[in-house]
């Protein structure tokens, strides 16, 4: 634990700037925890401790959240990256401030190499075309068609 030796003749901006110090060394701050994790096109449920009112994700296009009910929060990967996740309560006081980090679950998957174009398979337990950040455009364009038709099919 950090403690501070106050003057008398300390200059008032210095007292004040020395007080937001120890208070926010006295709050534990979310920030300098780990990072949450998520994998890429899943979800994850987060719980909170105070109702939220307002959540914000720094770079939509790594992650999305939303708000489930005031305490449960959807977290939902969509692109490989790090990004921030703010929390606020109702009267706009922050309740969580953390890291949120997209990664890909490396179990089952096979990425194969052709020359300059790449494709993945995921392979638990027979091996099925997967569309991946980075597979080749063609290859995933085919992968999507396939997989309208297989839909519309089911209709």
């Amino acid at each position: 634990m950090i403690e501070y030796a106050f003057k008398v003749a300390m200059p008032l901006n210095a007292r004040l700037a020395a007080i937001a110090v120890s208070l926010l060394m006295a709050t534990p701050a979310l920030a300098e925890t780990a990072p949450v994790s998520v994998n890429v096109n899943m979800a994850r449920i987060l719980r909170i401790s105070a109702p939220a009112a307002t959540v914000i994700i720094g770079n939509p296009g790594i992650a999305d959240v939303t708000i489930q009910d005031p305490q449960t929060l959807v977290l939902t990967g969509k692109s490989y990256g790090q990004t921030n996740l703010i929390v606020l309560d109702g009267a706009g006081s922050p309740i969580a401030d953390t890291m949120v980090e997209v990664v890909q679950d490396q179990a089952g998957l096979v990425t194969v190499y052709m020359g300059t174009s790449r494709t993945s398979l995921a392979c638990e337990p027979v091996c099925q075309p997967i569309i991946m950040l980075g597979d080749d455009a063609a290859y995933s364009s085919d992968t999507i068609g396939a997989s309208k038709s297989i839909e519309s099919a089911a209709r």
